[in-house]
């Protein structure tokens, strides 16, 4: 049984643990002292969206995302709806494709927006085109066990 998790600042890339007996919601950076959990998913850079996935042991989800792109427009607010639903049992973050080419390149990008759900450091699940915030939620659920509570 876990006794705590590790969550990234998306702020500050710092690595927080969080205490199973403590309220996430209410969790803060220790470095920088934000909220570790808005409710709003944090547009990242490369490097933070690397250590999102190689330090966190929650599920991370990622959208990424292009300013150009309508789907993404659209899909924007379904987004942020799942994330004040599934936050803090899972990191929902952004990353954007134009700003970081070389990241997208990397993760295979071919359409956006295209989500990517990573636990444990690995991939476990991908799906393209826009989704409403119950298709997002059902779909995240379908692929990691939550807490019974949660489901």
């Amino acid at each position: 049984m876990t006794t705590s998790e590790l969550a990234v600042c998306s702020n500050c890339g710092s690595v927080n643990r969080l205490p199973t007996f403590r309220r996430a919601e209410e969790a803060r950076c220790g470095k920088c002292r934000k909220h570790l959990f808005s409710g709003h998913p944090d547009d990242v850079d490369g490097a933070t969206f690397e250590r999102q996935i190689a330090r966190s042991t929650l599920p991370v989800l990622v959208d990424v995302w292009a300013p150009w792109c309508g789907p993404c427009q659209v899909m924007a607010p379904a987004y942020e709806a799942a994330a004040r639903e599934l936050e803090p049992r899972v990191r929902l973050i952004k990353l954007n494709s134009d700003a970081e080419q070389t990241v997208a390149a990397k993760l295979g990008i071919r359409g956006i927006p295209t989500m990517i759900l990573f636990h444990g450091s690995k991939e476990i699940g991908r799906a393209s085109g826009a989704m409403s915030a119950g298709q997002i939620v059902r779909w995240v659920r379908e692929r990691i066990p939550l807490h019974p509570a949660d489901a």
